[in-house]
């Protein structure tokens, strides 16, 4: 139970840093000129969370770190079992929806087609506390794999907000 109040207090203090953090990056934009980082070629450059991450390598690791503390963590037994047991081909589609969701190839919608999260989960009770087991283990992951702060806590903030849209218990 604490680990819970801890993810969610986690959650907000990182949601409250980054309002923050945005509303200083738009003021300073405002008071500076206007300049548009680009590379050789004249075109603007943007960098996905896969290529922060470390692209394939990187993503496979955050997943792989996922499942191992669903494994280790005793916190997360309810969570780890409704999982079908040996979790490689789980691993290996966990790691195919996140390369898509984080900016990388789109493998799991070239092999399985769209994602539909929710109704994947709906054979399953997920309520809050289940939910809460899911952020315990990815915000785990994140902490041992996300070296920037911002990102880390971006990536908190977007896995907390799919991981409640999943539960189709004790909604409010």
């Amino acid at each position: 139970m604490a680990a819970k109040f801890d993810t969610l207090r986690q959650i907000r203090e990182d949601t409250i840093v980054i309002n923050w953090l945005k509303h200083k990056l738009q003021r300073r934009s405002s008071q500076q000129a206007t300049e548009v980082p680009v590379n050789d070629n004249m075109t603007t450059t943007q960098t996905s969370i896969y290529q922060t991450l470390g692209g394939e390598q990187g993503v496979r690791a955050l997943a792989d770190a996922f499942y191992d503390n669903m494994e280790q963590l005793p916190e997360a037994a309810e969570l780890l079992a409704i999982h079908p047991q040996p979790m490689d081909s789980i691993r290996q589609r966990f790691y195919e929806f996140l390369s898509g969701w984080l900016g990388g190839p789109n493998l799991f919608e070239q092999k399985y087609g769209h994602p539909r999260l929710r109704a994947r989960h709906l054979p399953f009770k997920v309520d809050s506390q289940m939910r809460d087991q899911w952020m315990l283990c990815m915000t785990r992951a994140l902490d041992s794999h996300v070296s920037c702060p911002l990102t880390r806590m971006q990536l908190r903030q977007s896995f907390y907000q799919l991981a409640d849209h999943m539960r189709n218990a004790d909604i409010d």
